[in-house]
């Protein structure tokens, strides 16, 4: 055993333009320095300042990706101007079209460029000789924050899709199911944590940023292949499925709030603990600034941890304040419908540059995003229009990826939505900070 000593551990840190960085260190040296000493400590062994205290503290939380015993970063396409579309009936057309060219001529016409190693024009066509259309899905995909698209899936890797990610993207093609959808790798560090959203479809890998994983609240069982003899005129039933959680920790939280824990199939016994009971005080406590704020490092260096509940009040306050932001965002809750934007001036409706002009200078400040010269949304609030989720702000992004298309009415409607959600989510963060949360 070495009896080393470990070495010394400074930091100091230097803010302003390059100008002034120079000038500081021409007139200081290693000695003159004001450094603030470090312990760093096992596993991160941080090389910056750290409050070890509110570590422990956040520390005792379970993990989320312990809690979910499955999860997976979302599915890359590789191809996703070719993959993923706004209708079925676009998928459609464009696999069959690209199935009655050459592999040559198809790459031209689709502008597939050059094949990579685990995306290739012939691989797309194999695979798509053998599954379309009765083999696999048409399927919604969760493309961008309340962008939903459609692709064909057929789960096959290095196929039409580069990495379906099937073991987790089947759970949501045999039912119905939720997914947690939490971003691990923040590309920058010095952006506030806001990682957090949910889905109901397969969902891109860049959903909310660069590596959106999905924690998909239940399994659904392995499907036999195997034909049968046997001859009903009853429909087949539905997979059971069971909850994709740690025993363990949910056990360990209906103690904590002193009633029974869920089912087997991760319903609620009667006034007790259920799957998605979990799911929502989760999303609630994400979604809080205060904890955002004060687990802000720790929360960039691997998924969430989430304190143990100890209140059952507080507990249900905050899994009901939850179950309002999923259905918020997954745009099902009927709050949604009651649009605070007009869309008053007729128009071709295509939109050309979206941009913001803020109408009014006293709270609340709302504003009108234009979509061309003569076109707008009235009364956008100025929060919804900045607001983030991930990486991506979805009012601003939502009409950038639509730039040049023409607007249907479907799709005026659903942007109002969004307007609403946005708005929305910010109130009920901020009535989630009335609570305390460890």
């Amino acid at each position: 055993m070495s009896n080393k000593k470990p070495a010394q551990v400074f930091h100091f840190d230097l803010y302003g333009k390059r100008d002034f960085k120079y000038d500081f260190l021409t007139q200081n040296s290693i000695n003159t320095i004001d450094w603030t000493e470090l312990n760093p400590q096992q596993p991160e062994m941080f090389f910056v300042p750290k409050d070890f205290d509110t570590k422990s503290v956040y520390d005792e939380g379970f993990a989320i990706n312990e809690l979910f015993t499955l999860n997976n970063v979302g599915i890359v396409t590789a191809r996703d101007n070719f993959t993923i579309h706004s209708s079925i009936e676009q998928v459609k057309t464009t696999i069959e079209t690209f199935l009655s060219f050459d592999d040559e001529t198809a790459r031209i016409k689709f502008n597939l460029g050059k094949d990579v190693r685990d995306w290739q024009v012939n691989f797309a066509k194999k695979d798509l000789q053998s599954n379309y259309p009765n083999i696999g899905e048409f399927t919604k995909l969760n493309y961008r924050p309340f962008d939903n698209r459609w692709t064909f899936y057929t789960g096959k890797s290095k196929g039409f899709h580069c990495y379906p990610r099937n073991e987790v993207m089947q759970h949501y093609i045999k039912g119905e199911n939720l997914g947690l959808i939490l971003e691990k790798i923040m590309m920058n560090k010095e952006k506030p944590y806001k990682d957090c959203f949910i889905s109901k479809n397969i969902y891109d890998a860049h959903l909310i940023g660069s590596a959106s994983y999905s924690f998909p609240l239940y399994l659904y069982p392995e499907t036999t292949d195997q034909l049968t003899t046997a001859v009903t005129m009853e429909p087949a039933p539905l997979p059971k499925r069971v909850p994709n959680l740690n025993l363990e920790i949910v056990k360990e939280i209906a103690d904590s709030l002193g009633i029974p824990t869920m089912l087997p199939s991760g319903e609620a016994p009667l006034g007790g603990l259920g799957a998605l009971d979990i799911l929502d005080y989760i999303y609630a406590v994400l979604h809080s600034p205060k904890y955002r704020e004060k687990y802000a490092a720790f929360l960039k260096i691997d998924f969430p941890r989430v304190p143990y509940p100890t209140d059952l009040t507080t507990f249900k306050k905050l899994s009901n304040l939850g179950s309002q932001l999923r259905q918020i965002h997954l745009l099902e809750s009927p709050t949604v419908e009651k649009f605070i934007t007009q869309y008053p001036n007729d128009g071709d409706n295509v939109v050309v540059k979206p941009r913001y002009e803020l109408t009014t200078e006293h709270a609340p400040l709302l504003g009108k995003v234009y979509i061309n010269d003569l076109q707008y949304f009235e009364n956008v609030p100025e929060v919804a229009w900045n607001f983030y989720i991930g990486g991506y702000q979805p009012a601003q992004k939502w009409l950038k990826d639509r730039k040049g298309r023409k607007l249907e009415f479907d799709d005026i409607l659903h942007y109002q939505k969004i307007i609403v959600a946005l708005t929305e989510t910010d109130r009920i963060m901020r009535e989630i900070d009335e609570i305390e949360i460890e």
